[in-house]
């Protein structure tokens, strides 16, 4: 039967509707959620995905756009699961958190349902949320000395949580069993299973109004449309080959840099990224699974290119190698809980390559590090608790601007917690939290600073825990910009402050009652000549404190005193 015909306004009706329904359940979920990382800082996403293939149909707006390609993968896992079962039913609802299937980190509880129209499956609606804690050596699962997975938390593969309508409860009595957040864990789960809810209800809705063919014919043609965007962008490019390396401090058991390596080869409507190079598989939980480093490609081309729809067809025209036996292909059960500062120098070596080539459309490399820090212990009460946040810091600068000052990593659109928000919820104080001087790259236009916290316990006594990059390799400029200044840690003890011995990882961290912890936060790389810039852009800064006047002298020369800030 041939696909109904549709005409472009009506197909940008449909886009915007299907946006909609993802974007809602973002909401659903961010409202409803217990842990702050998804309540605050929107570490989760939704989407719709194709039903035979798993595709990347829609995604939210709100959601992370590093969970585009992975929860495809995510989504294919439930496809295969479902036809070697054989036993698929509406209502029923997949959970599962195996990242070496479904990409990013174990973390990540990823719910999958079909969805049924007059008794055929039509679509998946999938949810991916970043829980709190699921077990594992280490409160808040980041741990940077993990061997293999079941050092970072429980591995759940995909299993039906709910079975044509009726919840398993003794899946979740499984799951509650291995977390030390178990409210948190129900609050979470619950969320993500109401967002699931409205998810069928509004495409119930919408098929209701436009049939099931023409909606189908939509998912079809969005595709198309994506792919034809790609190729037009790609078109337009010199052709060539670019280059770049970058390197990660170390796997937090060996301290030896990693090299990731990249070449971009641009051959009409089509490129090909290269990752040989790239240092092999390692002990430690740097590594991450080949699904996530599709997706992490997708988010790099998506900055280079922001008109590109989070579409799979995007993807057709872009061909990934990736050599065996590298940790960008790690296999069960390398650790990959450190997933995020992987790809953030996958996005970073991206960038400089592609700077080469068009460095009008790159910012220089962002601050590159999550530093998820982990603070745990117990209350007076016995109540078990656990902050885990992520920290931001500087964006690169561009051809236009000046970069951000203290934005959230580019993997994602997620906001950082406040610290109101940090306070009240578990027994800290932030005796700092403030930009950093001298943290951004000097450059025609500067990248954005990093920020200096500072943050005291208050209870008697907990461990903290540091997982983070840019501790011995600073974010890059581009086009004639300079480097950001790096990571720094430190934590207060009985004989005064101390530093890792791995630059920008550690576990078991001992904190009194008073004691500190310090995290100085890269800036961003900077754009084009120091010698370009102008001399009021350098007085303002120094008015401003963002630059000392001898680190202003030391990189522009004397010639911005006198201007007019």
């Amino acid at each position: 039967m041939a696909e109904p015909d549709i005409d472009p306004i009506t197909l940008a009706v449909l886009a915007g509707r299907m946006e909609q329904i993802a974007d809602e359940m973002d909401a659903t979920l961010f409202r409803s959620a217990f842990n702050p990382i998804i309540a605050e800082a929107h570490d989760a996403s939704h989407g719709l995905y194709d039903a035979r293939t798993g595709d990347t149909l829609i995604q939210g707006k709100s959601g992370l756009p590093i969970f585009v390609g992975v929860m495809a993968f995510a989504v294919k896992a439930v496809i295969e699961k479902a036809a070697r079962d054989g036993d698929l039913a509406d209502g029923d609802v997949y959970i599962f958190n195996d990242a070496h299937i479904g990409g990013t980190h174990l973390s990540d509880m990823r719910l999958v349902r079909p969805y049924f129209r007059d008794g055929e499956l039509f679509c998946y609606l999938a949810s991916v949320g970043h829980w709190h804690d699921l077990g594992g050596a280490v409160p808040g699962n980041y741990n940077p000395s993990a061997r293999e997975v079941f050092q970072e938390a429980v591995v759940l593969p995909p299993v039906k949580l709910v079975r044509a309508g009726e919840v398993q409860i003794d899946i979740i009595d499984i799951i509650l069993r291995n977390t030390r957040l178990p409210q948190s864990a129900r609050g979470d789960l619950n969320g993500q299973l109401s967002a699931l809810d409205l998810g069928v209800k509004r495409l119930d809705a919408l098929l209701d109004s436009y049939g099931a063919d023409t909606v189908g014919a939509a998912f079809s043609k969005l595709g198309d449309r994506a792919e034809a965007l790609m190729r037009t962008e790609l078109a337009d490019l010199p052709d060539g080959r670019w280059e770049a390396t970058d390197y990660l401090d170390n796997d937090g058991i060996t301290d030896t840099a990693l090299p990731i390596k990249v070449t971009l080869e641009v051959r009409g409507d089509q490129l090909t990224i290269d990752f040989k190079g790239t240092a092999p598989v390692t002990a430690g939980p740097v590594n991450i699974a080949l699904p996530t480093t599709i997706a992490c490609c997708y988010v790099a081309i998506k900055h280079i290119f922001p008109a590109l729809p989070a579409n799979a067809g995007v993807m057709r025209p872009i061909t990934i190698n990736v050599p065996e036996g590298s940790l960008l292909s790690a296999e069960f059960p390398a650790p990959t809980g450190g997933y995020t500062e992987t790809i953030l120098r996958m996005i970073d070596v991206i960038f400089s390559a592609a700077a080469k080539a068009v460095p009008e459309r790159i910012v220089a490399n962002a601050y590159g590090t999550i530093n998820a820090l982990s603070i745990a212990g117990q209350k007076a009460n016995g109540q078990r608790w656990v902050m885990f946040s992520f920290y931001g810091g500087g964006h690169g600068g561009s051809i236009e601007n000046d970069g951000l000052n203290h934005g959230n990593a580019p993997i994602s659109t997620a906001t950082i917690p406040p610290a109101e928000i940090l306070e009240a919820a578990y027994p800290v104080m932030f005796r700092q939290w403030a930009l950093r001087p001298d943290s951004a790259g000097h450059g025609t236009h500067r990248g954005g600073l990093g920020a200096v916290y500072e943050i005291e316990l208050l209870e008697e006594e907990a461990e903290a825990f540091l997982f983070g990059e840019r501790g011995r390799f600073a974010p890059q400029g581009v086009a004639g910009g300079q480097e950001a200044a790096k990571n720094e840690f430190a934590y207060e003890t009985e004989k005064g402050w101390a530093e890792p011995a791995l630059a920008s990882k550690m576990v078991g961290i001992p904190l009194k009652r008073g004691q500190r912890v310090r995290l100085e936060t890269p800036g961003g790389g900077g754009y084009g000549p120091p010698e370009a810039r102008e001399p009021s852009a350098i007085a303002r800064d120094v008015a401003l404190g963002f630059l000392t006047e001898t680190s202003a002298d030391k990189a522009y020369g004397t010639a911005w005193r006198g201007a007019e800030s």
